[in-house]
This record gives C-alpha cells, sequence and structure tokens, in this order.
C-alpha cells in the first residue's frame, strides 16, 4: 500500500528530464542553477563521472573534479529542478562501473583515455 502511493506521486508529480547518454568515465559538464537570497544564477561543474547509482526518480551520478590541486566531489540527482543542462564533453574508456580507483591516482596517472570514433 505504501509503495503504492510512493510510486503514484512519483509517476505524477515528479518532472522528468531528458538528459544525454553518459557513464562512468566521460567528461561531463553539469549547469545547475544556484539560488542565494534573492539572486539566481547557473553554475557550471565539469569533471569524471565516478560512478551511476539508484533507479528511477532517486538515479544519482557522482562527478569529480580537480579545483585548487584538491578533489571536490560532488553527486546531482538526476530528478533535481536545480540542473537545468548536462553536457558530455569526452566519452572515456574505463572497464569498471565505479571508478573510485581514480581518487587515489595523480597527475599523467589520473588521466582517462577518450573513446575513439564515439558519436556525441
Amino acid at each position: 500500500m505504501k509503495k503504492d502511493l510512493i510510486q503514484y506521486v512519483e509517476d505524477n508529480f515528479v518532472e522528468v528530464k531528458r538528459f544525454p547518454q553518459f557513464k562512468a568515465g566521460d567528461t561531463v559538464t553539469v549547469a545547475y542553477r544556484i539560488v542565494e537570497g534573492a539572486k539566481e544564477r547557473i553554475q557550471q561543474f565539469q569533471g569524471v563521472v565516478l560512478q551511476m547509482g539508484g533507479h528511477g526518480t532517486t538515479k544519482t551520478f557522482t562527478v569529480r573534479k580537480i579545483s585548487g590541486g584538491i578533489g571536490v566531489e560532488r553527486i546531482f540527482p538526476f530528478s533535481s529542478p536545480f540542473i537545468s543542462d548536462i553536457v558530455v564533453n569526452k566519452r572515456g574508456v574505463v572497464r569498471r562501473a565505479r571508478i573510485y580507483y581514480l581518487r587515489a591516482l595523480t597527475g599523467k596517472k589520473a588521466r582517462i583515455k577518450e573513446r575513439k570514433g564515439s558519436k556525441q
């Protein structure tokens, strides 16, 4: 009963947005709205997708970037009303669905090869 009610609300009230297909290892730019008081702006967050989790309206993805020599990770829900756009910059070649090993790598070792001949 409770699950049916949750499913009904998700189906009828949660807005489903269409974003390009991407997976772990791809470099993406996420444009999301930031509200500061009465002002609103769009901020770009560009980085490598570490993992994707969940399903349906609870689906999320984690993006990692290096900012000022420090690794910054952010988890974005797909159904967030604050995400305005996602652009896939590069498609990466990785053998895993969750590339947490990237956290321990620095310099040239942290690079991900680009997939050749991929349609974007």
